[in-house]
């Protein structure tokens, strides 16, 4: 026989409510209120037998008869299931016979035209669904399998929670129905058992009028461990199973229960509670023996006799809870609400008729309608009680661990709460690190059809639940930083992704800095160039009344090596942080820095021309030796660049700009042209000055002269054009600060190539080969 201790401990708890009414002078005084027990199995046969045995008396059950001969029963408190409500209020309603359902509370139970004589006692559950839901959430579970009883309740509870699941992105992995009559059947087994192994679904909800059929069905092959977490109610009869029933696989299950009161001395009326304190109860020698594994009365051979000094409370916790269970609750609170109904008709009735019983001492249990119908109390725990649906209680949650042991110990450890009337943000709470999940598992399950990562977005699949998706990567500059993103989010515009395109990293300020390597190696170059012109212009002027210094101008040497010292230093406005300032005038400063330089070497090309016609009988360039001209045309080309530079920065200056979009990783800070056509027009000017340098250059390269400076002009210009031409290009491919280190390059080695072509082949002579840079040796020179 399998015996279910749990049920008993609502036994028990009736039992001590009937005892504190009895030692309670202001309730029912005069009156002690008695009680039968009727055991009802799980079956509409067995509960309606049940029923006609108490309608009838001891002995065989006769509908309409009855072999009592005085009726005194108020009432009947039973319905731990809808079904057996149903099928004992069928009944009892031919009778008018109050019935106190202390099963889950029913919506179809509560309708008075179909049930009038049915009170249900446990508050509405209307909130449970949320409470699961929320649970759902909270450990981000968004593939959950769900599995009910056949019956109408459980039908409208699934369709509830589908609708709860839906509205929260939660969808249902599986839907299995328990169907009464089925729990021996092997091939429903199988299939019920392959859809739960098969399923992806690690968690699952389970509902209903189950009574003990998926713990027979779990425990009949032991060997199978299914890892998946459970979510129930505690009217689902999982937990304070008997040792010999295998029930691991529900090990770590979550369960809400309703929250109860602690009703004072129920623990030391379950250490006072012995079969010898009630002879007549049948059932608790039953419950003893199987508690105890021993014999009340007598023993056989290998049976032990059991201790006269055995007390409830020394049991294991598998078999006692000591706390009273949320049903055991509810029947100790319906036995108070019988009672005080009881006082209440009595207080009215008294005071009509002398005999409350009437003059056959027969009671008339249909009177007590009235009085239960508006019957509101406080309970021992201080509770306040109401009956009336209208006004009925929601019912509050503790959300409890089922825990198994090797040692046949089954424990519930309370780890949470669900208040759905409390605030928003306090209504749920949960501790996860007091939860204990399956047997192979540490931390909480991640049950999931899909999951995309921070760095992913969602994308949806044609044809499947969407809870299932594939994940696309987030597109350049945009992160995910959360799981199942719909949608990757753009970073700001000073910020940039990182590798995983989760996170957003604040970018980097950079420009051409002169604590760089590449800023420093371009500086030193620039210094130490200009410093080698300096030199230049000193041997020149330390040397200035020699042929070959005076030779092709004199003054304008001097000004192409002071112009070349400006254009090395004018490469250093075009490092370190840009600046208002610096930006409005590097481009200016440079352009006409090498304007000066260009058209002093265009006036040196003019000389040679000039000087090699003066040499023939009557020309008339002669004249043009000995004057300014060639000075004139430094002025001249130069005005002209200045001109250009003055309308550039008057309509459209240059201006600092941050570049947030040229480099994935850094900001980077630069100067804006303002107007590109200035720009270029700038440099196109300075190119047909350098072009036309060139070609008078490479016309006079052959002329006769001693210190001829045509070939080494042209071959200045050919580098200089050759240098100016590359820019553009490789000017126009590069960003950032790169861009500027390549305008540098271009400024320090044209302006190189000007000073090594022109310059250093004279300093050569002068300081090198002096005698060939005297009078006595240009008349030895037959050429000159």
């Amino acid at each position: 026989m399998r015996w279910l201790p749990k049920h008993y401990y609502q036994v028990l708890a009736l039992m001590f409510a009937v005892e504190e009414i009895n030692k309670n002078p202001n309730l029912l005084p005069n009156i002690t209120l008695g009680f039968h027990i009727y055991n009802a199995y799980p079956n509409d046969e067995r509960a309606l037998e049940s029923s006609l045995m108490w309608l009838s008396g001891q002995g065989q059950t006769i509908p309409n008869y009855s072999c009592e001969k005085e009726g005194k029963s108020a009432g009947v408190i039973g319905g731990a299931t809808s079904e057996m409500t149903f099928s004992m209020g069928s009944l009892l309603e031919l009778y008018k016979f109050p019935q106190i359902s202390y099963g889950v509370f029913d919506p179809l139970v509560s309708d008075p035209l179909q049930f009038p004589s049915v009170y249900q006692m446990a508050p509405t559950d209307i909130y449970l669904i949320r409470g699961m839901v929320r649970l759902m959430l909270h450990f981000k579970w968004n593939w959950v399998g769900l599995v009910a009883s056949d019956d109408s309740r459980s039908e409208k509870f699934l369709r509830d929670l589908q609708e709860e699941m839906t509205r929260n992105d939660v969808c249902v992995a599986f839907t299995e129905k328990i169907i009464t009559g089925q729990s021996r059947d092997i091939n429903f087994y199988q299939k019920f058992l392959a859809n739960i192994l098969l399923s992806t679904a690690k968690v699952i909800v389970i509902y209903g009028n189950t009574n003990s059929l998926l713990s027979w069905m779990f425990g009949n092959i032991p060997h199978i461990i299914v890892t998946r977490i459970w979510i129930t109610s505690s009217h689902w009869d999982i937990a304070k199973r008997p040792s010999y029933i295998y029930f691991n696989n529900f090990h770590g299950a979550l369960i809400f229960s309703d929250q109860t009161s602690k009703i004072p001395g129920f623990k030391h009326f379950l250490k006072t509670i012995h079969p010898a304190k009630y002879p007549e109860d049948i059932f608790l020698k039953n419950f003893w023996n199987t508690a105890f594994r021993c014999t009340y009365e007598h023993g056989g051979e290998n049976v032990e006799v059991c201790s006269p000094n055995a007390s409830l409370d020394t049991l294991r916790l598998s078999y006692l809870d000591i706390t009273m269970s949320d049903q055991s609750y509810t029947v100790h609170t319906a036995v108070y609400a019988v009672a005080w109904a009881l006082h209440k008709m009595f207080l009215v009735t008294s005071e009509k008729e002398s005999n409350i019983f009437g003059d056959k001492g027969v009671f008339h249990p249909w009177k007590l309608h009235s009085f239960l119908k508006n019957i509101h109390f406080n309970n021992s725990a201080g509770k306040q009680v109401v009956l009336d649906t209208k006004r009925k209680s929601v019912a509050n949650y503790d959300i409890l661990n089922y825990l198994t042991f090797r040692n046949d110990t089954e424990v519930l450890v309370k780890v949470g709460e669900f208040i759905p009337q409390a605030t928003d943000g306090e209504e749920f709470t949960i501790q996860e690190k007091a939860i204990v999940w399956t047997t192979r598992q540490r931390t909480p399950p991640q049950s999931r059809c899909s999951s995309c990562g921070p760095g992913f977005q969602k994308k949806s699949q044609e044809g499947k639940a969407f809870c299932c998706f594939d994940c696309v990567p987030c597109t350049d500059r945009h992160i995910s930083n959360q799981t199942d993103t719909n949608q990757c989010m753009k970073c700001p515009e000073d910020q940039y992704p990182n590798k995983e395109k989760n996170q957003c990293l604040p970018k980097i300020v950079t420009f051409l800095a002169y604590e760089e390597p590449l800023g420093m190696a371009l500086a030193s170059i620039a210094v130490c160039l200009s410093f080698l012109t300096a030199l230049v212009l000193w041997v020149f002027v330390r040397h200035k009344t020699t042929p070959i210094v005076r030779a092709n101008n004199r003054d304008l040497s001097y000004i192409l090596l002071i112009s070349l010292i400006f254009c090395f230093l004018c490469s250093l406005l075009f490092i370190g942080c840009p600046t208002a300032i610096n930006c409005l005038f590097r481009q200016a400063t440079f352009a006409v820095m090498f304007t000066v330089a260009v058209s002093s070497v265009l006036a040196k090309t003019i000389i040679v021309v000039l000087a090699f016609r003066a040499t023939r009988p009557g020309s008339r360039s002669r004249k043009w030796m000995g004057s300014r001209a060639p000075i004139f045309v430094v002025i001249f080309c130069t005005l002209f660049q200045v001109l250009l530079c003055v309308i550039w920065l008057l309509l459209s200056p240059p201006f600092p700009e941050a570049d947030m979009h040229s480099d994935h990783e850094h900001t980077i800070l630069g100067c804006n042209e303002g107007s590109l056509i200035a720009f270029y027009f700038v440099l196109g000017y300075m190119g047909v000055l350098a072009l036309g340098s060139f070609t008078v250059a490479f016309l006079a390269r052959n002329l006769p002269d001693t210190f001829n400076e045509a070939k080494f002009i042209t071959f200045s210009m050919l580098v200089f054009c050759s240098v100016w031409v590359s820019f553009l290009p490789t000017y126009q491919s590069t960003k950032g600060k790169m861009m500027v280190a390549v305008e540098i390059f271009c400024i320090l080695s044209s302006s190189t190539g000007l000073l090594g072509c022109i310059f250093i082949p004279k300093c050569y002579v002068i300081l090198l080969q002096p005698h060939r840079n005297t009078k006595k040796s240009l008349k030895e020179n037959s050429g000159s």
